[in-house]
């Protein structure tokens, strides 16, 4: 497989798929979705933990529901990000860890991103505004997720990264030949 630098960029004229290298990748684990960890995660962020499917940005931070005990956090600040995991050690009833490098990020912009995600994965990959969505696509688990109309970051394990790549590169190509 081939390896792909951190500019990689695929781009068809009316959609867009960049690696994005600037942002900052933790984990939020836990066992309850309400108590001292939820509370914490809360005055800390000023955020609750998402409800299920959500996605929402605050203040420079992204808060992604990934599973009923786990939300993503996402900033482009180290220094955000090292501050909630202090704020966060304390508390015994869930953890943060630090994903940065292992996860690689897709930031897919314009106006075929919908057609792009339901070709690779089915109409189910496609997250509206506000919503994080966990599905397989190109037949690895993705999570994508959208906080604004017209982008959508997909989160991939960064040995799946080549692959996913190659996936949207051949679709945009069979796109722009329709």
């Amino acid at each position: 497989m081939a390896e792909y630098p951190a500019t990689s960029r695929i781009a068809s004229a009316q959609l867009v798929a960049c690696v994005e290298e600037t942002l900052q990748v933790a984990t939020l684990r836990y066992f309850m979705r309400e108590g001292a960890f939820a509370d914490a995660v809360r005055t800390a962020t000023g955020m609750p933990l998402p409800a299920v499917l959500e996605a929402r940005e605050e203040d420079q931070l992204i808060l992604a529901w990934r599973s009923p005990t786990e939300t993503l956090c996402v900033t482009r600040s180290d220094s955000l990000l090292a501050e909630l995991g202090a704020r966060l050690a304390a508390c015994p009833e869930g953890l943060m860890v630090e994903l940065t490098g292992g996860l690689q990020i897709v930031r897919l912009t314009g106006v075929r991103i919908a057609d792009l995600l339901c070709r690779l994965g089915g109409t189910a990959s496609v997250p509206a505004p506000g919503e994080a969505r966990r599905s397989r696509l190109a037949d690895v688990p993705v999570l994508a997720l959208s906080v604004r109309t017209g982008e959508t970051l997909l989160f991939v394990d960064r040995a799946y990264l080549p692959h996913v790549l190659e996936w949207i590169r051949e679709t945009l190509l069979e796109f722009e030949s329709n």
